[in-house]
């Protein structure tokens, strides 16, 4: 049998044994709510979720060409319409999760109003925005399954078996929305104690991964900013250590932890690493350091040295107190976090760059792989990015070491329009077309993921609509923009009364209420247009 099945089967024993008053309790409506509702508690998800990525972690060590992908969203409609959509073009969700972009909660998500990048946001919106993912999420399964269940009755009263049968197997069969989500925890928002207390809320949201990075969280800037300052790596392994107590605290023992390093374009550090022994962490940490060598009678008041190899050292330290780097120490910085944060207890390495280049980003990897040869990344497709040029220039260099004639091309210049048809330009597009699978064969990324897309995508689809709509074309913006291709793609939005769950409250109505049920979708219904 079938849960299906075995549901109708038990709430109709529990009707034999409540008697008379149960008459009115239909054991099939019972098991349709229950298949609505799959999913009771966040952590369930978190559990379900932890093993797919698990699975699919495995699968990419046996096989690179099956990584993952998702979309950073910054709302449950907007996760809710991905996957969908995914569904709808695709028919799976295999290997496709949701992102929860710490940039977009702080633009978007915060009391305050828009904020920068800078975990200023309330650390609460974090496993708010996971809840709320996934009630939409479950809200879609809701959804889908309902239109299954009309179909089925419809089936039945028309006496066609063969279409019950393959509308039951459906139902039995029935995959759902509910996907991995990969959450950002920024910095930590504070000490260790602040992590894993945080962690716990977002994991208990349904959060099965966890994303982490090694700057300061008081000096925390984006991935993409200038001024970015990173912690010791005894500092961020102990967040590593808080976020793993976090999940095994609450029994979800596969979580996974991602640990990012910010350390290509963090220039600065907070505070010198504690170092007992010549070569330990700490002191390879400080090794990195822009120092002077100086002798007893130059030291000034104040300063701060170090004795490395019977030497005094003067590391350069700022106004703001932070001490500086040697210029060209990213890359190897880059490795040993990752190495590093590996051997403490980290499940995936997310390295933050400044392009998106295949050979750059192995070239690290590889390093990290000689340790650890499964090492495997979370790659940031960031929209900070700008891919045209960026990869109209890989391009441009690589007609250069093939000795070919680039005199029509200006390199500085190549996102120009002029470009656009070019073989420059095809070429490039191309190399953008496939970057994911060349980043996941020669550079160890199991995850592609876009952090913004769908901050992008709101504005410009708004963009188009008001453009239109507020000059000359009135209603035919929206019409020919929206509605228009809604009806002929198949958008389930275009039905918006059910999107939101009428027709679902509507079969609850006769569930409760039988004859007497007061629906919503009758012949009055303008949604019957559609």
């Amino acid at each position: 049998m079938t849960t299906y099945q075995d549901d109708i089967a038990s709430i109709e024993a529990l009707k034999q044994q409540y008697g008379s008053s149960w008459d009115a309790i239909n054991p099939e409506s019972v098991a349709r709510m229950r298949a609505q509702n799959r999913f009771k508690t966040g952590l369930e998800i978190a559990q379900y979720t932890a093993d797919i990525m698990r699975r699919d972690m495995a699968e990419y060590d046996a096989d690179s060409s099956v990584y993952t992908q998702s979309l950073g969203v910054w709302h449950g409609f907007i996760g809710q319409q991905k996957l969908i959509s995914i569904k709808k073009h695709l028919k799976s969700t295999n290997k496709r999760y949701l992102y929860l972009s710490g940039w977009m909660v702080a633009a978007l998500r915060s009391e305050f109003g828009p904020l920068p990048d800078q975990s200023m946001h309330e650390k609460t919106a974090v496993p708010a925005l996971i809840e709320e993912l996934y009630t939409f999420l479950r809200q879609a399964d809701a959804r889908e399954l309902d239109l299954l269940f009309t179909k089925l009755d419809a089936a039945r009263s028309a006496g066609d078996e063969t279409s019950v049968e393959l509308i039951q197997s459906q139902i039995d069969n029935y995959e759902t929305h509910v996907v991995p989500i990969i959450a950002d925890i920024d910095a930590g928002f504070g000490n260790p104690e602040a992590t894993y207390l945080l962690a716990k809320k977002m994991i208990e949201a349904g959060a099965c991964a966890i994303q982490i990075e090694n700057q300061v969280s008081d000096e925390k800037q984006c991935g993409h900013q200038d001024g970015k300052v990173t912690v010791p790596h005894e500092d961020f392994i102990a967040k590593i250590n808080a976020v793993r107590y976090a999940f095994l605290e609450l029994g979800i023992d596969n979580g996974v932890i991602v640990a990012r390093t910010d350390s290509l374009g963090a220039g600065l550090t907070q505070k010198l690493a504690v170092t007992q022994t010549p070569g330990d962490l700490g002191d390879q940490y400080n090794s990195f350091l822009d120092v002077e060598e100086i002798s007893e009678s130059e030291l000034g008041n104040g300063d701060v040295v170090m004795k490395r190899d019977g030497k005094l050292l003067r590391p350069k330290r700022l106004a703001s107190n932070l001490y500086q780097f040697r210029q060209g120490t990213g890359e190897a910085r880059c490795v040993l976090d990752c190495i590093t944060s590996l051997q403490n207890g980290a499940d995936l390495l997310w390295i933050e760059t400044e392009k998106p280049h295949v050979g750059q980003i192995a070239g690290m990897v590889d390093e990290v792989r000689k340790v650890f040869p499964n090492a495997k990344l979370v790659y940031n497709n960031s929209p900070s990015f700008n891919w045209t040029l960026n990869f109209r220039q890989q391009a441009f260099d690589k007609m250069v070491e093939e000795g070919k004639d680039v005199s029509a091309y200006d390199r500085d210049k190549l996102m120009s329009v002029e470009y656009d048809e070019t073989e420059l330009a095809t070429t490039a597009d191309e190399m953008i077309r496939n970057f994911q699978k060349e980043g996941s064969a020669k550079a160890g990324i199991f995850h592609h993921l876009i952090t913004l897309p769908t901050y992008h995508t709101a504005a410009l689809s708004t963009d188009d609509l008001a453009k239109g709509y507020f000059a000359d074309q009135g209603m035919l913006a929206y019409v020919k923009g929206v509605q228009r291709r809604e009806i002929r793609e198949g958008i389930a939005t275009v039905k918006h009364q059910n999107m939101a769950g009428s027709d679902i409250g509507d079969n609850h109505k006769e569930y409760f209420a039988g004859d007497a049920a007061l629906k919503a979708g009758g012949q009055n219904n303008t949604m019957n247009q559609f």
